[in-house]
């Protein structure tokens, strides 16, 4: 079963996205922070990341970095998901490593 690690610290948008995802046949691993989500990612290598980009603490820009920069997870894709998109933000999201 393929994996998808969701790092969503919106308890609805997580809510959402995990019914969606399993009901479409993944396997949904959470993380409520950019903390968490990291050693997700290098413990259970998921087959796709869903960052949040604002994230309390290091935000979801600053994690992609970090994933990106290790040996170990920098090739999982990873997209980026935000509600709130100013001028500029897909330029910054796509230079900090995610891939959509």
């Amino acid at each position: 079963m393929r994996k998808i690690l969701v790092i969503e610290d919106n308890e609805s948008n997580m809510k959402l996205a995990s019914f969606l995802l399993e009901n479409a046949g993944y396997l949904v691993l959470k993380a409520t922070d950019a903390e968490l989500g990291i050693e997700l990612a290098i413990k259970e290598q998921p087959d796709l990341i869903l960052m949040d980009v604002q994230l309390p603490g290091v935000d979801g820009l600053q994690a992609t970095r970090v994933l990106k920069e290790n040996p170990l997870t920098k090739q999982i894709h990873i997209i980026a998901m935000t509600a709130l998109v100013m001028a500029g933000d897909r330029e910054k999201i796509m230079d900090a490593g995610c891939n959509g």
